[in-house]
């Protein structure tokens, strides 16, 4: 048995989170095509008889415009040192200057780095050995493996490829655990990813959700969930026309948490406005974002 942490890096938008639910075979970290959806350090497990391998999955390191910004950028800096290997994500998009700038911070670290080029679906063979080519130019990767995650292509591969990097011979976590999150927190990240499936474009990443109350009632879960906006304006798209939104959001959010829990979910959302909150220590703090800092 071997185990290790695997840091997930990578810009925003490449697919970090969909690759890890792709590999573990469940859902433990939200997706949306819009960038920076990952707020927090999740660590997704992976088991099987001969491995655990803990994948830290990271907000995606982008240019900072806020405190909550910097918060992100932090986590993921963070893990990058504090984890036994690095697996670097692109997408087939080519290099950019994102992906250099977060090779730049990789490079600090002395360990391996596996680079992993995603949604390879996307284009062709010619095109990917191009990459490939252009990858290498910038840094001594350990290995190279072309996946798309979403296609679930050439994962098997890459968890094979993962495995020679793993430094420990214990069990960190249970063969059963795929997540270290707490139930309240993937509650309210499973509404925070309806909420932006049901507003599309219309509300930026300027919401969180925090999970108020969680009441067993026999068979039954009562919960609360608070959706945060920092201004006014965002609660009617979030509502909708006589709460149409709100309710589709309720739904959909219903569904996957009972499926989480097994068994029948009443659940309440409320929309409240807590004014420049990605600016303010208290709020980061209080909505779990000041785990890690400078």
């Amino acid at each position: 048995m071997h185990s290790g942490f695997v840091s997930v890096i990578g810009r925003p938008n490449v697919g970090k989170s969909t690759l890890i639910n792709s590999i573990i075979g469940k859902k433990v970290a939200i997706t949306s095509n819009k960038p920076q959806t990952t707020r927090n350090i999740i660590q997704g497990i992976y088991n099987d008889d001969e491995s655990q391998i803990v994948f830290v999955d990271t907000p995606g390191i982008h240019k900072p415009t806020s405190k909550l910004s910097k918060t992100l950028n932090n986590q993921a800096y963070y893990s990058i040192h504090d984890t036994d290997f690095i697996m670097f994500v692109v997408d087939s998009s080519g290099v950019g200057t994102g992906d250099e700038f977060v090779l730049g911070e990789i490079k600090k670290a002395d360990k391996p780095v596996v680079l992993v080029i995603n949604k390879i679906d996307l284009i062709s063979k010619e095109e990917l050995i191009k990459l490939v080519t252009d990858y290498s130019k910038l840094y001594d990767f350990s290995d190279i493996v072309p996946i798309s995650a979403l296609k679930k292509n050439n994962i098997k591969e890459l968890v094979k490829v993962l495995k020679k990097y793993l430094p420990d011979e214990i069990l960190y976590y249970g063969k059963n655990d795929i997540t270290n999150k707490s139930i309240e927190f993937q509650i309210a990240e499973i509404v925070r990813e309806k909420v932006f499936n049901a507003t599309f474009d219309e509300v930026p990443h300027s919401i969180t959700c925090v999970t108020d109350s969680i009441i067993r009632n026999n068979n039954a879960y009562n919960i609360l969930v608070s959706i945060i906006i920092d201004r006014e304006s965002l609660k009617k798209i979030i509502l909708g026309s006589r709460g149409e939104k709100i309710k589709k959001i309720g739904t959909s959010a219903r569904i996957e948490i009972e499926a989480l829990l097994g068994k029948k979910v009443y659940l309440e959302l409320f929309v409240k406005t807590v004014k420049k909150w990605r600016e303010k220590e208290k709020y980061l703090t209080e909505y779990g974002f000041n785990e890690y800092k400078e």
